[in-house]
């Protein structure tokens, strides 16, 4: 079955693709339970894309002969830390490294230089040595579905960018997303302040490791994700 999508220009991460995490959240649409996304190329962005579902339950996203990513079901890990608190998360979010300076400014998901309200806004800080990261999230109406309910790939969206802060430790390397493991584990209601946080699970050569999850302020786990950063070689 093929489908057509296009990634619009308000969902980028770097300056002129899409955000990692909203377009491995396009694919896993796709996908039966949980899913792992590989990202081969920068997602392009305003450009018709085929979203390709094969009889194996995998997934393509394609822009036009260019393989752009792919997903396929996986198993996530159900042992991860528990949710700091809501007031954990705001106190935590003062310590964000990035509101002067950001490897991408005007990301969807994390960039401190967008107008008021046009991306997630998310701003995670240290918990515990950035052992543990956090971050509190209010979801914008536009962001829901007419039930009210979080859109998933706004889901993954912030299951993406918090995972970079965890994995290299608040430094501003320059690094992109690889893989994206995800699970959206029950709707998720935008009305409700969430927390987001995040944690390192460690690093080979360029590839850094980090675990994400969105809570309820009750400390409900809704979705979590496990990601691979690829540091990029310096010029």
């Amino acid at each position: 079955m093929n489908q057509e999508f296009t990634i619009s220009s308000r969902f980028n991460g770097p300056p002129a693709s899409g955000n990692g995490g909203y377009s491995c959240g396009v694919i896993a649409a796709h996908v039966e339970g949980p899913a792992r996304v590989r990202l081969m190329v920068p997602p392009p962005l305003d450009t018709p894309l085929q979203v390709v579902t094969g009889d194996d339950g995998g997934v393509q996203l394609l822009a036009g002969d260019t393989l752009v990513g792919a997903g396929s079901p996986c198993t996530m890990d159900s042992n991860i830390p528990p949710a700091p608190s809501l007031s954990e998360a705001e106190e935590a979010s003062k310590g964000y490294p990035c509101y002067h300076e950001h490897v991408f400014g005007t990301c969807f998901v994390c960039g401190p230089h967008r107008a008021a309200h046009d991306g997630l806004e998310l701003f995670p800080g240290p918990v515990h040595n950035w052992q543990l990261i956090a971050c509190p999230w209010q979801v914008r109406d536009d962001l829901c579905d007419a039930s009210g309910h979080v859109l998933e790939e706004i889901l993954w969206s912030a299951l993406d960018c918090p995972g970079y802060f965890a994995a290299m430790g608040g430094e501003l390397r320059h690094a992109v997303l690889g893989q994206l493991d995800g699970e959206i584990r029950q709707p998720v209601c935008g009305s409700e302040t969430l927390v987001v946080y995040a944690w390192p699970l460690g690093h080979e050569g360029r590839k850094h490791y980090a675990g994400t999850a969105i809570a309820l302020q009750d400390g409900t786990v809704v979705a979590q994700s496990r990601s691979i950063w690829i540091e990029l070689k310096s010029s």
